[in-house]
């Protein structure tokens, strides 16, 4: 099987550098439903935030009086959003999305959309749909960001948030309520949490790695843990958070700072007091690595490590570790401070 898929990979490399887009591997047909709509090589598409991104969607041919329809499955609600309509000489667009997207066209039978400035929300499921009478046809592609997914609850202690407030505080730390794709990914990649957290469709889940006594006992399997949808207004439960690339830098400032002295610290740099996911944006892209405790603009102390070592925490694996959220009139602590592109 190893042997076929390697040598399936050669003929693709191998492929002569004039061949048609149009054309198949010899002895594969296309998929009997769709006629006119070609299936995408790559049906996920891989991006950063800020970043220009292409979603696939090329005719065979043309129909008579046909439209294509660009739709996005939205996560938190799994409704299909309208993004852009075409008629292959004029098109619409439809929605936020609307000043970031265009059509490639870069011959009369491309349908992409290309989406520019990619943001956070832009993650999920799209749909381009041949709108032609009685033989609607359509592929499903997946733009999938690039980020680090991590846990977040305020000052007040954990299971403070319902649904809403999650939401709108990892809004404010500059990222947004993670998928579940998101979540199990990054449990897949080491994420060992025993808070149970928000995610955007509504559900309650924590991710272990180590089973032991407080996270559901030690004779359960490691997994991602659920406690299913829960009531919105009324369940409170902590956050899990979803960031990627940043449009900018996150640099220290040394110091015994207050936490009003870090503000101005930064704003005499031209910068602000860092945000918790810009911190851990500079720790998963920039490999933003630092002993020194200091202030965020939540008002917690946290410090990034990307080489594990003894003086520096002790613990064996990279991460952002927290100092928590000491009083704010400390001078214990310099200050992590943002500054954009």
């Amino acid at each position: 099987m190893h042997r076929l898929l390697l040598l399936g990979c050669l003929w693709l490399l191998a492929a002569p550098p004039g061949s048609s887009i149009f054309q198949r591997p010899t002895g594969t047909p296309a998929p009997p439903h769709l006629q006119y709509l070609l299936e995408p090589l790559h049906p996920t598409v891989h991006t950063q935030r800020g970043a220009t991104a292409t979603l696939p969607c090329v005719l065979r041919a043309l129909p008579h009086n046909y439209r294509v329809k660009w739709s996005k499955v939205e996560p938190a609600n799994y409704r299909e959003s309208i993004i852009i309509i075409t008629n292959g000489l004029y098109h619409k667009n439809y929605g936020p999305l609307s000043p970031r997207v265009r059509l490639r066209h870069s011959h009369r039978y491309d349908a992409s959309l290309t989406i520019t400035d990619v943001a956070l929300e832009d993650e999920g499921r799209y749909r381009c749909q041949l709108v032609n009478g009685l033989e609607d046809e359509s592929i499903s592609l997946t733009l999938h960001l690039e980020g680090v997914v991590f846990p977040y609850q305020p000052s007040n202690g954990r299971y403070k948030f319902n649904y809403h407030e999650a939401k709108r505080a990892c809004e404010q730390q500059d990222s947004r309520l993670a998928t579940y794709q998101q979540l199990y990914k990054a449990w897949t990649e080491g994420l060992d949490w025993c808070n149970a957290g928000w995610i955007l469709d509504g559900t309650v889940h924590y991710p272990i790695i180590n089973s032991r006594e407080p996270c559901g006992g030690r004779l359960l399997l490691p997994g991602l843990r659920t406690y299913g949808a829960r009531d919105k207004q009324k369940d409170r439960f902590d956050a899990f958070c979803f960031t990627s690339a940043l449009q900018g830098r996150v640099y220290f400032i040394r110091g015994h700072l207050t936490f009003k002295e870090a503000g101005q610290a930064c704003r005499s740099h031209g910068a602000a007091i860092a945000k918790v996911g810009q911190l851990y944006s500079a720790w998963k892209f920039s490999q933003l690595d630092r002993c020194d405790g200091g202030w965020l603009e939540d008002g917690s102390v946290r410090y990034p490590i990307t080489t594990p070592r003894q003086r520096c925490g002790g613990l064996p694996e990279p991460g952002v570790r927290s100092f928590g959220f000491p009083s704010k009139e400390m001078r214990s602590y310099g200050t992590y401070c943002f500054v954009g592109k």
